[in-house]
């Protein structure tokens, strides 16, 4: 009896997710995942056959895929982030690529100082920026904050899982830092940006699987840009302190004047993507 071969089974599974209205490339990933296989020895395993059990599971995670629009990292329970690989369920928001620019730009900024700095990230949902973070920037203590529990759980074995020291609270935004006596040197936060009248445009893979809580906010999207920095005037903060925010590419203005209206003096700066949108809010001078 012919088995089929990993090549005759991608073939099949792009096709069937092409006529889906799917991402075809999800066919490679959950085969990948399945048979347990890394980049490398993907393109030598094409013409190796696919064990009958493996080939039920590739074929249902497929289908479920096509049929629901689940996350493929649902069905794998990781995403890859900044070179490591991070669990994530339905408790979080599942990281994206430019959500890396912001961490690079923190870990850019920080470069200039030396000594031990200390770093809050708010709404740290699965971890991926306060961990890499600890990770990437050395005498760095990182402290997250989030309000989920079952967010934080998963956080926490992310850190445990890839060896970070993170120091992990459970409160709405800026709210379990408040009695800090030490200044942070950088705030931040990719928080929910998309106003609950867009939900209609998101796609399903999106809007029925990623946490409400991470994606929607009241005010258009603003509210939670408004509380965090609401809540930074109760914070240390010295000139050199850094808040770096991600955005919705509409918000940049919206932001930037919402932080000069609470610090006068602050400079704020838009930064733009990969892909040549607004992203990114960087302030300083914020005592």
């Amino acid at each position: 009896m012919n088995q089929t071969k990993i090549y005759e089974v991608l073939n099949w599974a792009s096709l069937f997710l092409q006529e889906a209205n799917r991402e075809p490339k999800v066919a490679e990933i959950l085969i990948k995942h399945h048979l347990g296989l890394s980049k490398q020895e993907w393109l030598v395993s094409l013409r190796e056959p696919v064990p009958e059990d493996k080939l039920e599971i590739i074929k249902a995670d497929i289908k479920k895929h096509a049929e629901t629009g689940i996350p493929v990292q649902h069905l794998t329970g990781y995403e890859e982030f900044y070179g490591r690989s991070f669990q994530v369920n339905e408790h979080v928001l599942i990281p994206r690529p430019e959500t890396e620019e912001l961490v690079l730009a923190v870990k850019e900024y920080l470069t200039r100082k030396k000594e031990h700095v200390r770093i809050a990230d708010i709404g740290t949902g699965s971890g991926v920026i306060a961990i890499t973070l600890a990770l990437e920037v050395d005498n760095a203590e990182v402290f997250a904050t989030d309000i989920s529990d079952e967010a934080l759980q998963v956080a926490k074995q992310n850190a445990e899982k890839l060896d970070a020291a993170v120091s992990f609270l459970q409160g709405n935004f800026l709210s379990p830092l408040m009695n800090e006596m030490t200044p942070f040197d950088v705030i931040v936060s990719n928080p929910p940006y998309i106003a609950k009248s867009e939900a209609s445009e998101l796609s399903d893979t999106v809007r029925d699987f990623d946490p409400a809580l991470a994606l929607f906010a009241e005010a258009d999207g603003m509210a939670a840009y408004h509380r965090i920095i609401d809540q930074m005037k109760q914070m240390p903060l010295t000139k050199e302190t850094l808040l770096a925010f991600e955005i919705g590419y509409t918000q940049g203005e919206l932001v930037k004047k919402c932080i000069q209206q609470v610090f006068p003096a602050s400079h704020v700066e838009i930064k733009q993507d990969i892909n040549g949108k607004n992203r990114m809010v960087l302030a300083t001078n914020l005592s």
